[in-house]
């Protein structure tokens, strides 16, 4: 019989063949590790904001709580961020003529609210409740970190769903008693485990349904 098409043409077809599935695989590959790259998940980035406000001096230095600019994470979805008659009231009195306040000086005269860029922001499919979490112990630091040493905040998670499931699927480790959410240099002198179970109790934490897609995509 015949031959219908060259020896190297035989060989081109699969040279071919192995370059396409060998492409595609690399890419897929370099797809993956680019998804969970900090260059993707901005772990570790600062976020610019209009005014370089600093967790180290008001939270680390000046010990200001948490709830006093994000009034409503205990009770509501969202943390809140101060107006900027939060700022003013001490600003009023310290730094009142420093240049790099300007921006919360004029927000006051004009009637518009500083426009603080989200850190820890979320994708609007996930549905996620400051509150909740709260009220189960679970501590600012365990998705913000140490903010208090922070002298502009940086993300210092992934806030990507496996590290959310990470959590739900064991919550007990990164519980503590809810007097103490706000405290960043809380620490106990008990088994971390130990105390968790008994806070998932105490604080009614059914870790049987933390994973249901319907807890957190509505």
């Amino acid at each position: 019989m015949a031959q219908i098409f060259s020896r190297y043409a035989d060989q081109s077809l699969r040279l071919a063949l192995v370059a396409i599935f060998g492409g595609a695989l690399a890419l897929m590959t370099i797809g993956g590790i680019l998804v969970r790259s900090d260059y993707t998940t901005l772990k570790g980035w600062v976020v610019e904001q209009p005014v370089p406000f600093s967790h180290q001096h008001h939270v680390g230095g000046l010990k200001i709580d948490c709830q006093y600019c994000h009034t409503a994470v205990a009770d509501s979805a969202l943390a809140t961020l101060p107006p900027t008659e939060t700022c003013m009231t001490c600003h009023s009195q310290v730094w009142t003529d420093a240049q790099i306040l300007e921006p919360i000086r004029q927000s006051l005269a004009r009637y518009e609210p500083i426009r603080w860029n989200r850190v820890g922001a979320l994708p609007d499919y996930v549905y996620f409740r400051h509150d909740a979490h709260v009220h189960a112990g679970v501590g600012c630091s365990e998705c913000h970190g140490r903010v208090d040493t922070m002298p502009l905040t940086r993300r210092v998670e992934t806030f990507q769903m496996q590290w959310c499931l990470d959590c739900h699927r064991d919550p007990a480790p990164h519980l503590r008693p809810r007097e103490s959410v706000t405290d960043m240099s809380w620490n106990s002198q008990q088994d971390r485990r130990e105390l968790g179970e008994r806070l998932m109790q105490a604080y009614h934490v059914d870790a049987r349904n933390l994973t249901d897609c319907n807890l957190c995509h509505r």
